[in-house]
């Protein structure tokens, strides 16, 4: 079967081409197909290991199965998206530590979104905010977001920071900073992070009042 395979920036500069053909016997994984690439580039082997294998836009694992009309690809690690650029920590957030992470001079625009504990929910004064974690598969979280982003969005550079432990009223919950040429995909790039930060990472929200508590999104 054949199948035909993208390359983005320094993979694409190492191939010296933005598609990969390969013939890879039926039926394939997503493993067999990369490892056809690493033997059709050998300018890949050395960087096959930190590759980011795509499938129809989403990131996959190498047992994935793939078929020819697949829209598959070969991401590179995201620009600034070290796992050190995505962490978690029970300290007050300095939104330009973060800013700092991101900003080089090829990115035009640099946007920052600042979540803080807001005084009121539902009618109700809160106290303070509580957050815990599931240390390790958050900030992996974190990190696959700025790989999601840099593959919707094009050439872009992510940093986030969340707090854990006890976060006052007007303090700074969570802090995401990116960077890109030119303003649209920072701007969008930016609204996907916070809004995916809620579905997939695992933190988890205590709101506490006077006169009582509630871990969001717990109902009785």
């Amino acid at each position: 079967m054949l199948f035909q395979v993208r390359l983005f920036a320094a993979y694409r500069e190492r191939a010296k081409m933005s598609v990969v053909s390969v013939d890879v016997a039926s039926p394939a994984t997503m493993g067999d197909v990369v490892d056809a690439v690493v033997r059709a580039v050998p300018a890949l082997e050395s960087v096959a290991s930190s590759a980011r294998p795509v499938v129809n836009r989403e990131f996959v694992d190498r047992a994935a199965p793939v078929a020819p009309d697949d829209d598959l690809a070969l991401l590179p690690p995201v620009s600034g998206g070290a796992d050190a650029d995505f962490w978690l920590t029970d300290r007050p957030l300095d939104p330009r530590e973060v800013e700092a992470r991101v900003a080089a001079p090829a990115c035009g625009a640099l946007v920052t979104f600042i979540g803080t504990v807001r005084a009121t929910n539902e009618g109700r004064t809160v106290l303070y905010l509580e957050y815990e974690a599931f240390p390790g598969m958050a900030e992996a979280k974190m990190a696959a977001i700025g790989d999601e982003i840099a593959l919707k969005f094009g050439p872009i550079r992510v940093a986030m920071v969340h707090r854990l432990g006890r976060c006052d009223v007007g303090e700074a919950s969570i802090v995401i900073a990116v960077a890109a040429p030119h303003r649209d995909a920072a701007f969008h790039g930016c609204r996907h992070a916070i809004d995916r930060v809620k579905e997939v990472v695992p933190i988890w929200k205590r709101e506490v009042w006077s006169d009582g508590a509630v871990w969001i999104g717990m109902h009785a």
